[in-house]
């Protein structure tokens, strides 16, 4: 078995398991994972899977610690990964000076650029290779879909428009809808990727909602006392319009009145977060 075995906590009727491995995605450095197994697959059965994804600074702890997730994933039987957000250990020049870019800040794209390319590789590691992990375990990949928070929503987005055929649904909690109009996209996409913008038009979930021809299955809650939708981080407003515009019924964009960035807010809707994929994964 690939996967070492870290820890292991009960929760929820469920069991909550950190594994480390070698990942070849981010140039053979060790990561970590947390992962949520309900009951049913604590006992052998095979579960779907909802992959969630945590925003800037965080690690594979962060969201598993405070998200609020357990309770409504036993209910439904799902089981959750909680991967890191970042290569560890990369000896990037630069890569822990800023928290918005770097370690904590792998923003779900492949790095085109030098010498970032050789690590940086975190679409890969969660579309191609984190399912091929999770085989090890009693989990169902065939039945997955994803979520995730701020970078992770755009993460999310992108992932799920991307691979439509790989993940039944996609939410987030106050993601990065349009990163190639914020500055924290720009600083990124110039700074991980050879041609910028321009290539990181592939990675903007508003733009890839533009191209999509199948209706898609969403849900976004953003908080309108949040200080990054304050200032033009998040614009889930630009998303909300193409759906309309493209007459996607089951896209739906939220801003829930005085809520903030924080775990406080995504603990809050945690319980509609499972709900939703629910309704996808058990279909």
């Amino acid at each position: 078995m690939s996967l070492n075995k870290k820890s292991a906590n009960k929760v929820s009727g469920g069991t909550l398991t950190k594994y480390s491995f070698t990942s070849s995605s981010l140039n053979s450095l060790e990561t970590a994972i947390n992962v949520f197994l309900p009951s049913s697959a604590v006992s052998g059965s095979k579960v779907p899977v909802l992959y969630y994804l945590s925003g800037l600074t965080c690690t594979e702890d962060n969201a598993a610690q405070k998200g609020g997730f357990f309770n409504a994933a036993e209910a439904a039987q799902i089981a959750l990964v909680f991967p890191d957000t970042s290569p560890r250990g990369a000896k990037v020049d630069g890569e822990d000076e800023s928290y918005d870019f770097g370690s904590g800040a792998g923003f779900y794209l492949n790095a085109t650029k030098q010498p970032w390319s050789a690590a940086y590789n975190m679409y890969d590691y969660i579309v191609k290779e984190l399912p091929s992990k999770l085989g090890e375990l009693p989990i169902d990949t065939s039945k997955a879909s994803i979520f995730g928070h701020s970078m992770g929503g755009h993460g999310a987005l992108t992932l799920y428009l991307k691979n439509r055929g790989q993940y039944k649904s996609a939410s987030a909690f106050s993601p990065i809808c349009n990163p190639t109009a914020c500055p924290w996209g720009k600083k990124a996409f110039e700074g991980y990727l050879e041609n910028g913008l321009k290539e990181g038009e592939q990675y903007d979930a508003t733009l890839l909602l533009k191209d999509a021809q199948d209706q898609p299955g969403i849900l976004i809650d953003s908080g309108t006392a949040d200080d990054f939708y304050k200032q033009g981080q998040l614009l889930p407003e630009n998303f909300q319009k193409v759906a309309e515009e493209k007459g996607f019924k089951n896209v739906q964009v939220r801003l829930q009145d005085g809520y903030d960035h924080s775990y406080f807010f995504i603990s809050t809707f945690a319980e509609d977060h499972i709900k939703f994929h629910a309704k996808f994964l058990k279909a």
